[in-house]
């Protein structure tokens, strides 16, 4: 992209970003580095597709703000909703598009020497072409896949919690009912939202790609051009394909993910930036340990089995009576029950390394079907797979 263009568009990005608090001072920073990474690329294409999630993610988060506050809670105690996105949260989003985008613009340079060095030599293979051809580059279509899917899935988790049916769990073979946020959780109204957000990133890809036409066929770097039926396959698969990272997504979510939630009010606790909500462990050991504590009042300890079962009370049976560190707080009513507990799911991963994993799967895995349907190797993603 002309830098001309590109330096003030990401300037005002990083300004709207900071105006309206949509990132943490490092999401800008990351955002920053990425929209740097999408601009050197020659198209158009990567750099307005990170403009266009952008705006349309943000814009789907602030949809009705206040009714979502009220359906989960932060971590911290107070109403839920989504606060700025931090920096890790915007490269789980956007770093596989980054990295195909930098194979892709290198790939491009690499074409355009050898069409300078040997131009017959190179316009006669359909991999050195510098338009989209058919049959070519599959790394444009793992960029697009990328942000088709995760479009998709912001849509289908801002959008779709506003839903009046109640969410049913994906990996549950009854799909029970839970609660509005939990992982895994989905409405019609979620898929809906997600397929519109696939649907917004591929119509702005179909509108910004640079197709080979039969004007480019035979020309200096041209490819086989497209006809009307391989165009409304290609924007018709992605768009599917980008529902289906949103699928993806919410069974990642509901397997490896733990949804915690708050006994009181039944609601699912957030946690800060898309990382992992901490829930009490199990008060066992504080059981075994007041069992202990007794037997020693039985057999005569006296006065410092008494402090030691104040400490045990405190959390740490380890410390004195008196000592200042005693400043355990347990998440508990006061009767040795969590307030907070594991819905549904395993802590394996939190959101961010969730989103990525879907990210990069969606994003190969639509490279992968491209290579087959378009019988083009899967390893002329790389730059020896170029003409050189």
């Amino acid at each position: 992209m002309k830098a001309i263009f590109a330096v003030p568009a990401t300037l005002l990005l990083v300004y709207r970003a900071y105006s309206r608090n949509s990132l943490t001072p490092a999401g800008i920073f990351a955002a920053a580095l990425t929209a740097i990474a999408h601009a050197v690329h020659p198209w158009n294409l990567p750099f307005v597709l990170l403009v266009v999630f952008f705006l349309a993610g943000t814009r789907a988060t602030h949809v009705k703000e206040n009714v979502k506050a009220t359906l989960t809670l932060h971590s911290r105690g107070s109403s839920g909703g989504e606060g700025p996105r931090t920096h890790v949260q915007v490269l789980a989003n956007s770093l596989t598009a980054s990295v195909l985008t930098l194979l892709h613009a290198y790939q491009l340079r690499l074409r355009r020497n050898a069409l300078i060095a040997s131009p017959s030599a190179a316009s006669s293979s359909n991999l050195g072409s510098l338009c989209f051809s058919w049959g070519g580059d599959l790394l444009v279509v793992g960029i697009i896949a990328n942000y088709a899917c995760v479009a998709a899935d912001t849509f289908s988790s801002e959008l779709g919690i506003l839903s009046t049916g109640q969410p049913r769990l994906i990996t549950s073979l009854t799909l029970r009912k839970v609660p509005c946020g939990t992982n895994g959780g989905v409405t019609l109204t979620g898929l809906g939202a997600g397929l519109l957000g696939s649907i917004v990133i591929v119509t702005a890809s179909a509108l910004l790609l640079p197709f080979c036409s039969d004007q480019t066929v035979g020309g200096l770097g041209g490819g086989n051009a497209w006809t009307n039926n391989q165009r409304r396959t290609l924007i018709l698969g992605l768009a599917v394909w980008g529902l289906l990272g949103s699928v993806l997504d919410s069974i990642l979510g509901g397997l490896f993910q733990a949804t915690v939630k708050d006994v009181r009010t039944g609601k699912v606790v957030e946690g800060e930036g898309g990382t992992r909500v901490l829930v009490s462990g199990s008060t066992t050991d504080n059981y075994s340990k007041k069992a202990e504590v007794k037997a020693a009042l039985l057999s005569g300890e006296g006065k410092d089995a008494v402090e030691k079962s104040d400490a045990v009370e405190d959390g740490d049976a380890s410390l004195d009576k008196y000592d200042a560190r005693r400043k355990y707080r347990r998440a508990s009513f006061g009767d040795e029950k969590p307030s907070r507990v594991v819905e549904t799911g395993h802590d394996l991963l939190d959101n961010n390394e969730v989103n990525f994993l879907m990210a990069f799967t969606m994003s190969f895995g639509a490279m992968a079907v491209a290579s087959w349907y378009w019988n083009v190797p899967l390893w002329s993603i790389f730059p020896v797979g170029t003409p050189s």
